[in-house]
């Protein structure tokens, strides 16, 4: 079996590895573009050459590359990630909400409860009640602890908005993080899924173009064929 599947193997035609021949791909299967800049680095292939998948993607990621770097000059570290997910077929789509969950340390969480409740109308009711109740105690109980101008709720009120204020932009800081990274995974979808359809009518118009040429040679077959029949006839 050993020497059977070392028979059946073929050689990579720019590496000269061998490989199975699930992993190569002939060369006139792939992306004009992507055979073109393979020929003018190896000009000496045959057209029925064949090569590894792995130096397809390589060839791949740098045509990517320079299709993104013609455009946008210099390559920031996201479109490279693009780039290289492109060449090798990755899912790119990241969860966000369920990273920034599992990463949510103690105090994180506690911040994000509190700003949730201090924006909720259960924190709008329990406090109106509170205060009704702070306010009837001091004005008609016979032992008001805070009499009018009730000096210490006003402290207490300051305090608690004191300490709400830090909780709240805490939370906010965490959201706008989640945003940001959400804002980036939304681009680098975006990104791939603009090169995917460039690849496509790439794709296409080779494959057009291939179609036309055997509809050509056909009909030249054809009219040769005709044009034979026709010289038989006459003699």
């Amino acid at each position: 079996m050993g020497k059977r599947s070392q028979a059946i193997q073929q050689k990579c035609a720019i590496t000269g590895i061998a490989h199975d021949p699930s992993e190569l791909i002939p060369l006139e299967l792939l992306r004009h573009t992507i055979s073109e800049r393979i020929k003018k680095d190896h000009p000496g292939l045959a057209a029925d050459a064949v090569i590894s998948r792995q130096e397809v993607n390589r060839y791949r990621s740098a045509y990517v590359e320079d299709l993104l770097r013609a455009e946008r000059g210099e390559l920031s570290t996201l479109e490279k990630q693009v780039a290289r997910s492109l060449a090798e077929g990755d899912l790119i789509t990241k969860d966000i909400e369920t990273g920034f969950s599992i990463r949510r340390m103690l105090a994180e969480r506690a911040s994000d409860n509190l700003a949730n409740f201090g924006g909720s109308w259960r924190f709008l009711i329990f406090f109106m009640f509170s205060l009704g109740i702070w306010i009837l105690v001091n004005v008609l109980g016979n032992r008001s602890f805070d009499p009018y101008p009730f000096i210490l709720l006003n402290l207490v009120l300051s305090c608690i908005a004191a300490v709400q204020a830090p909780i709240i932009m805490m939370s906010q800081r965490r959201q706008e993080a989640k945003d940001r990274m959400r804002s980036l995974n939304d681009y680098r979808v975006n990104l791939k899924a603009e090169l995917e359809i460039r690849h496509l009518h790439e794709k296409i118009d080779h494959l057009l173009y291939n179609q036309w040429q055997r509809l050509s040679e056909i009909q030249e077959l054809q009219i040769e064929i005709m044009q034979s029949q026709a010289a038989s006839g006459d003699r």
